[in-house]
């Protein structure tokens, strides 16, 4: 029962969902026995949906939408009938699947609900379900783990639900067949394009018109609303700037941190390297040849290295390694290394990379270093110490004086001698690209706060904002510009253009309407571009309108004509061969019959889910849920 609970990632994804978003329900026992406070929003069957978890759902909603679109999300674009009753819509869609699960006694046990959550990654230390940090996540939420728990339960129950009715689409051999045949095709066209700019000299622009495009569209002449403001920030930095460390302290770190600043032993060694890559028996026979010749002749080491060592970075240099310490080879050739005397060859070493012939050329004594050697990186680092005290003691001073003393950002700025910055003029509801070259002042909370009625009218300081680690910014609007009108005389030229470049694109479309029905009609004499083969799927060289013209285009009579408008002008293209690969790759057929099984099961629930509003009785408060002062 439970097999395709298992083998769905997203079982395991679930816990993340439900602490981050807020809850629309608690769990089955809710729905069944209509627990809950506040009026009734809908009914299905004798299953109440109060207001309050209509509600519940509503913020949820928000939350997704505000995190998907971040600096484009807009909440009056989701407070319209139409997004109430998408949200409601949903909410009767699981009111009836839990209502079905419950009356076929569809049940998610506790050995299966154990598993998941077992399996959760944030719940888990060293592969490990930890009961601690499970018990810390609850907290963090407000939750309880019989409310958790319920959540959970209810879910894995949905998914057997829903996956014994989405798993159940079966795509035959046949089928997808012809699926992959229309999947693969290709058809090779022609193109011959009408631009818009020809047709300019012949647009003539009513002054009248110009007048209307800007009465019936305000919008599009808008000046966005804007503010300025001064903004200090406390951050890491600036404290680490104004520590100083004397140097009794430093000697004290020194004299009770020696152990950092010993240097150890250093030793410098040449190796020649067979990898044994292919045939490790050969390379290692001709690696004990290669130290029988070395130990001969051990001034031909870095000749021999030259010639046979299969280590590229230190072949050209007679196999020479520099001075390394302990810990930076692997442990066979550290060990190896560090136990011969100068000029000493070792025997044959074998380590991951294959087999080494060591030749020992150098040592450098483990020494201390000493304190005027060390003493900048001391001082850094007891300062950066003593900052980081400083800021968690100053991040909550700061945030408290600039909501205390909200009237002005001069108070805060002087007891953490800071400066005052000037910002340039800030849009409301910037567009992303906008934001992130605000600087410091490019971030979506801080905006946001900006813009609030209490900021813009009474010039009170923002809250503190966490901007970036140890970062905290607080900001305070100085002058506010409300969204204007520009005037028509600003605007005039830019219309016209507009206006000169729709006219002249429509006319490009009409002449290539015309000519497209020529071309239907047996009259082609346009020439036609080098022929070139395209996909289904190949909207890099086409429009997608275009691509979708194309491919319906009828292939039974070749060659076929069409057109689509694009790029202020409009393209003909013109059908001459429809051609399918000799042979498709195994991977791709069974991914074109799980895609297609997938839509099928899709089509399969939502008519399951059409199927029971027929069998329960739904009632929709719509009054209620059309008001907006809820």
């Amino acid at each position: 029962m439970f097999d395709s609970v298992r083998n769905n990632k997203r079982a395991v994804q679930i816990f993340l969902a439900l602490i981050t978003l807020p809850f629309a329900f608690w769990g089955v026992d809710s729905y069944v026995r209509n627990v809950g406070a506040g009026s009734d929003l809908a009914s299905v069957g004798d299953s109440k949906i109060t207001l309050h978890s209509f509600d519940q759902a509503w913020r949820a909603q928000q939350d997704r939408m505000r995190q998907l679109l971040g600096a484009n999300y807009r909440p009056e674009a989701m407070n319209t009938p139409e997004a109430r009753l998408a949200v409601l819509d949903a909410l009767i869609d699981q009111r009836l699947l839990l209502l079905e699960a419950t009356k076929n006694h569809l049940v998610t046990g506790d050995e299966m609900l154990r598993e998941v959550i077992g399996r959760i990654p944030a719940l888990q230390e060293n592969g490990q379900f930890s009961l601690t940090r499970y018990q810390s996540a609850l907290a963090a939420q407000g939750m309880s783990q019989a409310q958790f728990e319920a959540q959970l339960r209810q879910d894995l129950t949905l998914q057997q639900l829903i996956g014994a009715i989405g798993d159940t689409a079966i795509v035959g051999s046949e089928v997808g067949e012809a699926l992959l045949r229309l999947q693969s095709e290709e058809r090779h066209i022609a193109e011959w394009r009408i631009s818009a700019e020809q047709f300019a000299a012949q647009v003539k622009i009513d002054p009248a018109a110009v007048q209307k495009f800007y009465d019936e569209n305000p919008k599009r002449f808008e000046t966005a609303e804007q503010a300025r403001a001064e903004y200090v920030v406390l951050s890491l930095d600036s404290l680490l700037a104004q520590t100083v460390v004397s140097e009794s302290e430093v000697s004290a770190w020194y004299q009770g941190h020696k152990e950092r600043y010993q240097q150890a032993e250093e030793r410098r060694a040449s190796h020649i390297l067979l990898t044994g890559e292919g045939d490790k028996a050969k390379a290692k026979a001709k690696a004990e040849e290669l130290l029988k010749e070395v130990q001969k002749t051990p001034e031909r080491f870095a000749e021999l290295a030259r010639q046979h060592s299969q280590d590229p970075g230190s072949a050209e240099k007679g196999g020479d390694l520099g001075f390394f310490a302990r810990g930076m080879m692997v442990k066979p050739f550290e060990d190896a290394a560090f136990a011969l005397r100068e000029n000493e060859i070792s025997q044959l070493v074998e380590s991951d990379f294959g087999y080494h012939i060591i030749r020992r050329t150098g040592v450098k004594p483990g020494k201390l270093r000493a304190l005027n050697e060390v003493r900048g990186e001391i001082e850094d680092e007891l300062k950066r110490q003593a900052a980081s005290r400083q800021f968690a003691e100053a991040a909550e001073s700061f945030s408290n004086m600039v909501y205390e003393q909200a009237d002005s950002l001069q108070p805060v700025a002087d007891k953490f001698k800071l400066k005052i910055e000037q910002s340039a003029w800030l849009p409301r509801n910037a567009s992303p690209e906008a934001i992130a070259a605000l600087g410091p002042l490019g971030n979506t909370k801080l905006l946001t706060a900006l813009f609030a009625d209490d900021s813009l009218k009474n010039k009170r300081n923002t809250e503190a904002v966490e901007i970036a680690p140890n970062r905290l910014l607080a900001a305070r609007v100085v002058e506010h510009r409300p969204a204007s009108l520009r005037p028509f005389a600003e605007v005039k030229g830019d219309i016209e253009s507009t206006l000169r470049a729709e006219e002249a694109a429509a006319l490009a479309r009409k002449t290539g309407e015309s000519r497209l029905a020529e071309l239907r009609a047996g009259d082609d004499k346009l020439p036609w571009s080098t022929v070139r083969s395209i996909g289904r799927n190949d909207a890099r060289q086409v429009s997608q309108e275009a691509l979708k013209a194309i491919f319906r285009s009828d292939a039974s009579k070749l060659p076929a004509y069409v057109g689509s408008p694009g790029s202020g002008g409009y393209t003909l293209y013109k059908l001459i061969k429809v051609s399918h690969p000799d042979t498709t790759d195994e991977q791709r057929r069974q991914a074109v019959r799980r895609e297609y099984a997938a839509l099928l099961g899709q089509e399969e629930f939502h008519a399951y889910l059409a199927g029971l509003r027929t069998r329960y009785k739904i009632d929709i408060n719509k009054a209620m849920l059309e008001s907006k002062d809820r």
